[in-house]
């Protein structure tokens, strides 16, 4: 049985992607079983209609106070999920939302507490790529950051991650890091709560018009070493 499931979409300035997210998020939920499903849009301070768009598309509106960063948006939106499980989701659906089903199923036969999408897993089921420069820079950050954190993931940045929710309250009230990093951090902090975290193979495609700056991602390096910083002084205790 698949209970109920929150599924939180951080957004800033999506108000031209949103109405057709929310349509097929909707769609999917209606055919997809749930007892109980919810849309959970956080708005992290739009300068556009991004609310407005949330509220006629069906979901339940979080607006953050002021621009706060993803790390923030996605706390907010999973500590304030109501069902059994929540998924968070970029607006781009750059992850189709029924790659949602090999989470689940993964999480229902292995007993875990946590799944997320990998692409690098199974790079076959990329459709569209990066740029090239882009996602060597990925790959390049998730070596280091398993050389820094001891983390065993392949992909930690992949915007598609499925948490039961008792297990979401605590890792989330944990986390400290509001920016691209928090991915990190998240997986570190569950990895340490003794929660069993699987990492799975999932469809994506890159979208055009992303608002991450190749910049931030490249500050984003030094994300792994407040991480290990914190978890030496035994913050996330």
């Amino acid at each position: 049985m698949r209970r109920s499931i929150s599924i939180v979409i951080p957004a800033f300035n999506e108000e031209k992607r949103l109405p057709a997210t929310l349509k097929k998020v909707r769609e999917y939920l209606s055919a997809s079983g749930w007892d109980f499903a919810e849309i959970v849009v956080v708005d992290d301070g739009s300068r556009d209609r991004t609310a407005e768009a949330a509220r006629a598309g069906g979901a339940r509106l979080l607006q953050n106070p002021g621009n706060r960063g993803k790390g923030y948006t996605v706390r907010h939106g999973m500590l304030e999920a109501r069902g059994d499980w929540a998924l968070f989701t970029d607006a781009d659906l750059s992850a189709p939302i029924e790659e949602l089903d090999k989470l689940w199923r993964a999480a229902e036969q292995e007993h875990a507490q946590a799944v997320i999408g990998s692409r690098a897993l199974d790079r076959s089921l990329i459709g569209v790529h990066q740029p090239a420069f882009r996602e060597f820079v990925g790959r390049t950050f998730n070596l280091v950051m398993r050389m820094i954190t001891g983390l065993p993931f392949h992909d930690t940045q992949c915007g598609f991650k499925l948490f039961e929710t008792g297990a979401a309250k605590e890792v989330f009230s944990r986390q400290r890091l509001d920016g691209f990093g928090f991915d990190v951090e998240i997986l570190y902090i569950a990895c340490h709560l003794g929660c069993r975290v699987l990492e799975v193979p999932v469809r994506w495609n890159d979208v055009a018009g992303t608002t991450v700056s190749l910049w931030r991602g490249v500050m984003a390096y030094l994300d792994p070493l407040k991480v290990r910083w914190n978890g030496l002084r035994r913050r996330y205790r």
